[in-house]
């Protein structure tokens, strides 16, 4: 029982300064466009999946569902998301700064989120997501600006015309995307 336990304990340490040695020879890529490994996807994957399933909301969203609040939900937005994830033309209007992410943000007129139930946009976006450029959102935003977030992207495929107006203009601040108004 004893050699079971020192061969086993062997085997730990070894294998972690193996790990270790692999870390310091710069085997692993830190750099932000390498394309990252099987395992680091699936560890990152699974993570988020389960994470997601132990914490993101299931209650309902407390922002109802009317146009007031989806405008609301494109001007927050337009405001805080557009330079990554683009505007109502899609693809289309992917900002340098998107395009030099890796993983590449999602394009969320083109690519939508609206199959995600709203607590886990809600989580998403208030937590954000390790091993991407999501950043976390919970010091910026109050969790009813991000539960009006979370309405307008589950609803973003499907707007009312009025609404759909508002979105299909664009940006009326000053955000420069592709080095010209969208």
């Amino acid at each position: 029982m004893r050699r079971i336990i020192v061969g086993t304990v062997a085997l730990i340490v070894v294998g972690l300064l193996g790990a270790y040695a692999i870390l310091q020879s710069g085997l692993i890529p830190a750099n932000a466009d390498a394309k990252p490994s099987s395992l680091e996807q699936w560890v990152a994957e699974t993570s988020l999946q389960a994470t997601l399933s132990r914490e993101a909301p299931t209650t309902p969203n407390p922002v109802a569902l009317n146009n007031e609040n989806l405008i609301k939900g494109i001007h927050l937005y337009t405001k805080n998301c557009v330079v990554c994830h683009g505007t109502a033309k899609g693809n289309a209007s992917e900002t340098p700064l998107a395009k030099g992410q890796y993983i590449k943000p999602p394009q969320l007129a083109t690519d939508g989120v609206e199959d995600d139930t709203m607590g886990i946009t809600f989580w998403k976006i208030k937590h954000g997501i390790r091993w991407t450029a999501m950043p976390a959102w919970n010091k910026t935003l109050t969790d009813h600006q991000i539960w009006t977030l979370a309405l307008f992207l589950k609803h973003m495929d499907k707007l009312p015309m009025v609404v759909k107006g508002v979105w299909q203009q664009g940006p009326t601040d000053n955000l420069i995307t592709n080095g010209a108004r969208p």
